[in-house]
Formats: structure tokens, sequence, C-alpha cells
């Protein structure tokens, strides 16, 4: 190449119009021909191929944002462009994210946050005392009074102060310390953490992970990328979702067959499931676990989505402390908790923190190190969690407004809302909604619709759920993404969406759904 170049430039003197002409000619031919005699070389294989990837990588699924949300997002493309649809907008269900379902922020965590980004704002009698009480305490205890500033790695130190204190009243005086709390991105940061740290082994004696059937998809997708091994334990349908001991039993002691169980997953109240755990069943989990030496993490963050009056959330740390000394100061625990669900909805931020009791001095250094490696969770997130467990208090300036933005009674009404008009359809079951965000309904499939689903080498209820889409814009998640027993077939869908839209949702389910048992009858 460099030597046709140069041809190229030979003629680079003062010449005549009809020289120049000539010249420039033959030294493109000359330099053509050069370029054929060169031998042509082939394009140099890819490094990276599905061949040569990290195979744990490849095996991951999250089916929240599986291959039925990247075709939501294709048909959006297509009604933006015009094409005609029977529906004018996709309503996606899929996923728990508050404010994109038209949620409205709480007023006095964006006040502290503005004050917190842009610290001039201090100074505007615009903003209430209270919110820059809370913004100045968290200012102060960041590098160099400024949310850009690195924190350190286990998080803020006011902060955890603050989730410790939340925790405390909470629990009912069951004291929690400050240096058992890790700021985290968002709960699943620590929840992977967490994990990480504790899968090891190989063989026989390889890691096995516990986590309940149906599940939320980041457990089985952590589970995955470590390459430990995934330990089912299936929860009553029939009893509402309920985890029963014995199941728990039967799968730790099948599990012993191939791997060492060595970690017990909770999600309570249940995420797709909405089952709220009673006291009596927490206090049999933690004896299992002492029982089992099971390392015990409890996914509590719908604590604040609780709707059924006859439940009530019962956090694992404290009644672990009152099944007294031998479980509380033996029993290994992580809990984990949001700025994403509860009353704020604040998924964006990424914000959230984990308790972790009873660990080893040796390993609090080791998940120390862990954490230091990723520097610190952002700070914007950091500072959100710290408004969700310092809210206005009686007496404070924002206490009324911030009381009467509070969503959690009108969630409860759309959760009955949407346990009774799924009821009202034929071939559709849904136990009561008695936590969190979601409806999870046992659909009837027919065994012509199967068929249909095993053409196209689907899931039948992704079959199911891929035609709820394309003939009506609604978005939802197959229940085999969840896990689900053999034979059985579900969907997700989220009770978010503003009253009139979700009745309009729940309509536009049941007519498809009487339409797709009449055509596969």
């Amino acid at each position: 190449m460099q030597r046709a170049a140069a041809l190229v430039r030979r003629g680079c003197g003062p010449r005549t119009p009809s020289s120049w002409g000539r010249s420039q000619s033959s030294a493109a031919a000359e330099a053509s021909a050069v370029l054929k005699v060169r031998p042509e070389r082939s394009r140099r294989e890819r490094i990276l191929t599905l061949e040569s990837m990290n195979p744990q990588v490849k095996a991951v699924e999250y089916a929240v944002r599986g291959p039925i949300v990247l075709k939501a997002g294709e048909i959006e493309l297509e009604l933006q462009r015009g094409i005609k649809k029977p529906f004018t907008e996709v309503i996606r269900a899929n996923i728990g994210d508050a404010q994109a379902m038209g949620q409205q922020p709480i007023t006095f965590l964006r006040q502290v946050m503005a004050l917190c980004t842009y610290p001039n704002l201090l100074d505007s009698p615009s903003f209430p005392e209270d919110a820059k009480k809370r913004a100045r305490r968290i200012l102060q205890a960041c590098g160099g009074n400024s949310l850009g500033s690195y924190s350190a790695s286990q998080g803020v130190n006011c902060i955890r102060e603050d989730v410790a204190a939340y925790i405390t009243r909470r629990d009912g005086g069951v004291p929690a310390d400050p240096d058992n709390i890790y700021l985290t991105t968002g709960a699943s940061d620590g929840i992977s953490t967490i994990l990480k740290i504790l899968v090891s082994g190989g063989g026989k004696s390889r890691t096995g992970v516990m986590i309940p059937i149906p599940q939320y998809p980041l457990y089985s997708a952590v589970i995955s990328e470590l390459d430990a091994i995934q330990v089912n334990y299936y929860l009553d349908e029939e009893n509402c979702w309920a985890l029963n001991v014995n199941e728990l039993r039967r799968a730790v002691q099948e599990a012993k067959d191939h791997c060492d169980p060595k970690v017990l997953c909770i999600i309570n109240p249940g995420n797709p499931t909405g089952q709220v755990q009673s006291r009596k069943c927490i206090e049999d989990v933690i004896h299992f676990a002492w029982e089992e030496k099971l390392f015990l993490l409890a996914d509590e963050v719908y604590q604040d989505n609780v709707y059924s009056p006859d439940c009530r959330f019962h956090s694992f740390k404290k009644v672990l402390y009152e099944m007294g000394p031998e479980y509380s100061s033996n029993v290994e625990l992580a809990s984990f908790h949001s700025t994403s669900k509860g009353y704020m909805g604040e998924c964006g931020y990424r914000g959230g923190y984990m308790e972790v009791i009873n660990l080893h001095p040796e390993i609090k250094g080791q998940l120390v190190k862990l954490l230091s490696v990723r520097l610190c969770p952002p700070v914007s997130g950091q500072a959100a969690m710290d408004i969700v467990v310092n809210p206005p208090v009686a007496g404070e300036e924002s206490f009324e407004q911030f009381s009467r933005e509070s969503v959690l009674g009108n969630l409860a009404k759309k959760a009955k809302l949407t346990e009774d008009l799924f009821n009202q359809v034929p071939g559709i079951h849904c136990n009561p909604l008695q936590g969190a965000m979601y409806a999870f309904p046992r659909i009837f499939i027919p065994a012509k619709a199967v068929e249909a689903a095993q053409a196209h080498q689907m899931a039948p209820d992704m079959f199911y759920c891929m035609k709820l889409l394309e003939e009506t814009g609604i978005c939802v998640v197959p229940g085999s993404g969840f896990g689900q027993r053999e034979g059985t077939y579900h969907f997700r869908m989220t009770i978010l969406p503003p009253v009139e839209k979700l009745k309009t949702v729940l309509q536009k389910v049941k007519d498809f759904h009487i339409n797709f048992l009449e055509k596969y009858a």
C-alpha cells in the first residue's frame, strides 16, 4: 500500500495540464497493478464469539427484560412509523417501575435531592427548612460537601447511621449497628455481592442456593453467572403461595446428593406472587436455617407494600432477635431494601442497602474489600435512600404534604380490583394480592394452543403473552420466566397503572383470554 501511494504521489511538481493528466493516469495504473499483485488478506476472526465467550454469562436469563420486552420495543417503533395496529399504545405492565406508569415523585424526596445536587438552592425561600436540614447533613458528610465526590465503599457514614436508626424504629427497638449497614446500587447489587462471596467449591461441594419458585429472575441470573447450583423450593399456590418448611426439607435433602446447600433466599412480600409471610412461617424458616446451617438472604424490598388487612410485615431481623440468643447470635442473615418500591418508586436513583449480621470478622473485611472494587454506590442514590429512611415526621413543615402524597392506600385498592376482575374471567385464577406490586394469575391454556406454541418453539405461556402483546399492546411477563410447577401456566402483571388505565388493561386481558380459549378450543 505504501508503494502504491508513493507511485500516485509521483507527479507532484509543476506540469502542464496535459502532462499532468498523463502522469497521474500512468501512476494510478502502476499503483493498481501493484495492488492486484499483492495477495488479499482474509478478514481476521473475532476474538469474542458466542463459542469463546464466558459460558456463565451466556447462561444468564432475565425474563423481566427478555424477548417479550424486546418485541414490545419493536411494536412501539412501528406505531411511531404510523404502522396500523389494533391498539394505539404499548402498555408496559411487565415491570414494577412506578413513575414510568405515571406515579408522581414524592415532593419532599425530590426537594432534598434538588438541594443536594445544586446547593445554591439552600438559600432559596422556595424550599422548606426540614428539607434543607437533611440536605445540609448529607452534604456535610460528603467529600468537598458535594454529591459528586466518592464516598466510603460501605457508604456515607451519616446515611448508614440513619438506616440503622430506621431499622431500630421499624423493629420496635431491636438495635441495628451502622457498621453492619452497607449502602448498595439498588437491592440487586447487594444480593449479587453477598452471593458472590458465598459461592465456592466444585463438584458435589459446589454451593447450592435455595430460591423460591416462582422467583424473581435476578436470583437465577446471578446463580448462573456465578456457576452456582440452583436449588428450587416450591411455594404452595393452593394455599396463597405459602412457604412450607416441609418443602424446604425436601429441597435441601435432594440437593445434598449433588451440591452443598449453603444459602436460603426468601422474598417477603413475594415477587411475583405477592404473598406476605406470617410470623410463624418466618420463625419456622429461621429455625430451619439454624438447623441446616444455612446463610439467610431476606429480600424485603416490598416491606411497605402490604395491602391485606389480615397481613403484617415482619422483618427477619426482628423475628430472629426475638427468638433468643441461640438464634440471634448464630444465624447469619443479610436483609435488603431499596428506594425503588414502597411508596417512593424511585427506581432510577438505584439506591439501596443491606444489613448483614453475625458475619465472621474476617469475612467482613473480605466483603468490604469486594465492595471497594466498585469504589462506592452512586452517592445520589445513597442520598435518596437516606430520605426514604428519614422522612418528615409529625411537627415538621413538610409532614402534612408528605402524608397526603402516600400512594399505598391507592395501591391496596388496585390490588383488590385486579384480584376481583381476574377471578371473574373463565380460565383465570388469581390468589389474593396481599402485598408487593404484581398479580401472578394462573391461566388455562388449551392443548391446541400448547401445540401451536411448540410449533413456534415457545413455552406455552410465552406464546400466550406474545399473542396478548401483538393483539392488545399489553406487555406482561410469562410465568415460565419466574419458574412454575410443570403443567401450570401464569403471567406476571404490575398493578401500578392509574386506576382507569388498569381497568382498561384488565378488560382487554379478559376479552383476549376469552377469544384465545375459543380460538384454540
